[in-house]
């Protein structure tokens, strides 16, 4: 076992040690390790059932490990004495599915956390909903309700809801596989100005071009493992693993 000095100055956001996940007897998470610096963007990447997405439920605690440890800023998730409901105030989550108050408008649903989770005065949440709203491009549509949204306008509803609580790490889980072809594009150009601007970021996806674009590493997954780890040009140009490979060219056979 890794053992951490967890006072010392962060340069990994996100480490995991030996993760290990459980099903019953379906082992879902093998011994992952895991790195993640301050800033970088990483995509997971591999066939269904690999891991992906309960190695991203892990990292935020949704699902709890079986064994091994994450560390988050220096917080260690898996300890005992952790405060996880501060712990995931920090870490912002986009699912497939929008996840919205139903019966809240766009701006109502952005200003929901930091009103009621940050304790922040009305017009501080306010102000908050309304420049996050205009940074995803939705401004108009505040006082929409999500039965009145596109399924890409709820989604980059959602992502300005997450970003409401100032998050240090941002999680997507396969945020556009739910969506119609033309409006993925809106989506991920939301995402990929977020990486411009710095924001770490741990993406599940099977837009390969995206990855490509927006990744500073991509990392092969498959049965629970990591097979591969490198910047996009060497994984989509040159990957060392079979595993990879194959796995490539069936996407990209499909994607054409």
């Amino acid at each position: 076992m890794n053992t951490v000095a967890l006072n010392q100055p962060v340069e990994y956001l996100v480490r995991t040690f030996d993760l290990c996940k459980s099903f019953g007897s379906l082992a879902v998470l093998r011994n992952v390790n895991l790195e993640v610096r301050l800033g970088e963007v990483v995509v997971l990447i591999g066939p269904s059932g690999a891991g992906k997405s309960t190695l991203i439920r892990c990292l935020n605690r949704l699902e709890t490990p079986t064994s091994g440890r994450i560390i988050f800023d220096g917080h260690d998730l898996t300890g005992a004495k952790v405060d996880l409901p501060s712990m995931r105030r920090q870490i912002g989550m986009v699912f497939q599915h929008f996840n919205l108050f139903p019966h809240m408008t766009a701006f109502q649903n952005v200003m929901e956390g930091p009103l009621t989770v940050l304790r922040q005065p009305r017009d501080v949440a306010e102000n908050v909903a309304h420049n996050l709203l205009q940074k995803v491009g939705l401004a108009a549509k505040s006082k929409s309700y999500p039965s009145e949204l596109s399924g890409g306008q709820q989604q980059r509803v959602a992502i300005a809801r997450a970003l409401a609580l100032r998050p240090k790490l941002m999680l997507f889980d396969e945020a556009t596989s739910a969506l119609d072809p033309e409006l993925v594009t809106e989506v991920l150009a939301v995402i990929r100005q977020l990486a411009e601007e710095g924001m770490t970021m741990v993406i599940v996806s099977h837009e390969m071009g995206f990855c490509q674009r927006v990744a500073d590493r991509i990392i092969m997954m498959d049965e629970g493992t990591i097979v591969e780890d490198g910047p996009p040009s060497a994984i989509f140009s040159h990957p060392t693993q079979d595993r990879t490979q194959r796995f490539l060219k069936e996407i990209l056979r499909q994607e054409g």
